[in-house]
């Protein structure tokens, strides 16, 4: 079993599902008392949060450059990015380290093309919805059409992510909220849904959306598992 590397902390609450799933699906293959092997450097969101609302984007990818060699350094021999967000700077980690990092996007991308599905609305940060480091991937590598929504869902969808989801609120008001904007993007031609940020899935549940939804957070770690225990 490879040892897996966890860059989280961004934040710890989608931090700490990753670390449920990928031992569920270790034991899940070899038996009731298996467990990962694994290594999570954790950052103080609080710092990162505060860089990526000013745009600091340099100083955000020595800090993941930074984490990313240290567990290379402790013996991790893959690496996962626990967020979708900080995959905007995805190429300059895996060029500093030599273990493969797993992006995020593909296992999620693979996943929507196996069930047959083109056309998918993307929810996550505003960064995420908007810069071109996650949709770009997801059309030009994988062929899909991305739908992200209006100017004042994406305020919402962020919102609820910055004040609520990393601090582990989940509210019946911000699921509603959520619904409504699920719906407005398969009313303007979504076929599924990505919940595109590692903490949606502490709100969003199959029933919220009258399409089927992707949660990146589960999807990338069983990629991991599978990954993991292949070599």
């Amino acid at each position: 079993m490879r040892m897996i590397g966890l860059v989280g902390g961004m934040s710890w609450e989608s931090s700490a599902e990753y670390y449920r799933i990928l031992n569920q699906g270790v034991r899940d293959r070899l038996g009731p008392t298996a467990s990962a092997r694994c290594l999570l450097w954790s950052f103080d969101f609080s710092e990162i949060e505060a860089l990526q609302h000013a745009g600091d984007w340099d100083g955000l990818t020595v800090r993941m450059i930074d984490a990313a060699r240290r567990l290379e350094a402790a013996g991790a021999e893959m690496l996962l990015i626990c967020t979708n967000t900080m995959h905007r700077m995805a190429p300059a980690v895996q060029a500093a380290v030599t273990v493969p990092l797993l992006h995020i996007a593909d296992p999620t991308a693979e996943r929507i093309k196996t069930a047959g599905f083109r056309r998918v609305g993307l929810l996550g940060t505003a960064f995420t919805m908007e810069q071109d480091f996650y949709k770009g991937r997801l059309s030009r590598d994988h062929g899909l059409d991305v739908l992200v929504p209006g100017d004042d869902d994406r305020a919402v969808v962020h919102r609820i992510i910055y004040d609520e989801l990393v601090a582990g609120r989940v509210t019946a008001d911000s699921r509603e909220a959520y619904r409504g904007v699920i719906a407005r993007l398969v009313r303007d031609g979504a076929e599924a849904v990505i919940l595109g940020c590692t903490e949606i899935m502490l709100l969003v549940r199959p029933e919220d959306s009258p399409v089927p939804i992707f949660d990146t957070t589960a999807l990338h770690a069983e990629a991991a598992v599978a990954f993991a225990l292949s070599g």
